[in-house]
């Protein structure tokens, strides 16, 4: 199967692993049909180790690759340069997203919202927290396919790529649940929760082919676009994941959740690139 999967297109590639991550996340969202609620100890401890993960993956998938692309084609002592200036755009690119669309993080009340004024539900506002912090997610996937793809990147390897989607398509499982199950917790019906909570990783697939067919077309771009990546997510787990985990009481269970979520994608990545 590896074999078959190895000399597919890297768009088809990242395609096949973007559905894959938003698969997880319907597999978590499928949570509201057994349960009601969930403990807010669990839902920080969910923070976290999707923070771990996203934390170990913006290093060893994304940056690290990076410098190393950079090293290797001729930027000498300025291999810094391209890491550098597209994790600073990816967090500028994330910023200027909770800039322009309304939204809400998970546990805020309403009058918390940022963003743009506007008459949105609680439920819609929710939704798109979590769709704005899938995009980096899924643009990460694309962009280490699209690396693997050709060596263009000596560090990612197609089982490096497996590997990050694997990791975030591991802690979409829980996101989906920590979205769905709210929104089912303020009255909602089981449907509408679990379709308002996997439709919130719909983007990731689509992301993900934007991201490998924009490293496949402008390879000059692929240590910029690996580091953009990279500051989009740290941007989400710094505003959104490490503030979510840590105000409710349970800040030292949530940080076990983080090093653990670190370590597994630790693992995978090592263990698969």
């Amino acid at each position: 199967m590896l074999e078959t999967f190895s000399n597919y297109n890297p768009i088809l590639q990242s395609l096949i692993a973007g559905l894959f991550t938003w698969g997880c996340t319907v597999l978590g969202s499928a949570f509201v049909f057994f349960f009601k609620t969930v403990n807010r100890k669990v839902l920080d401890v969910m923070s976290g180790f999707a923070a771990g993960v996203m934390i170990a993956a913006s290093f060893w998938s994304l940056l690290a690759p990076s410098i190393s692309y950079a090293e290797d084609n001729g930027y000498g002592v300025f291999s810094w340069v391209p890491a550098a200036i597209g994790f600073l755009l990816g967090g500028a690119f994330l910023r200027l997203t909770d800039a322009i669309i309304p939204h809400l993080h998970l546990g805020e009340p309403i009058e918390n919202r940022e963003g743009p004024e506007t008459g949105a539900s609680r439920n819609l506002l929710l939704f798109l927290a979590i769709t704005i912090h899938n995009i980096p997610e899924g643009l990460a996937v694309g962009v280490a396919f699209g690396a693997a793809a050709h060596g263009l990147a000596t560090e990612n390897t197609l089982m490096s790529a497996i590997g990050l989607a694997l990791g975030i398509g591991l802690q979409n499982i829980p996101e989906g649940s920590a979205l769905s199950m709210p929104i089912r917790a303020d009255g909602n019906s089981r449907w509408k929760a679990f379709n308002l909570g996997q439709l919130s990783a719909i983007v990731e697939p689509v992301a993900a082919v934007i991201g490998a067919a924009a490293v496949l077309s402008m390879q000059a771009i692929l240590p910029y676009a690996l580091a953009f990546a990279a500051g989009a997510m740290i941007f989400v787990v710094v505003e959104e994941l490490i503030p979510e985990s840590q105000t409710n009481g349970n800040s030292d269970i949530a940080t076990i959740g983080l090093m653990v979520g670190f370590t597994v994608m630790m693992i995978l990545d090592v263990a698969l690139g």
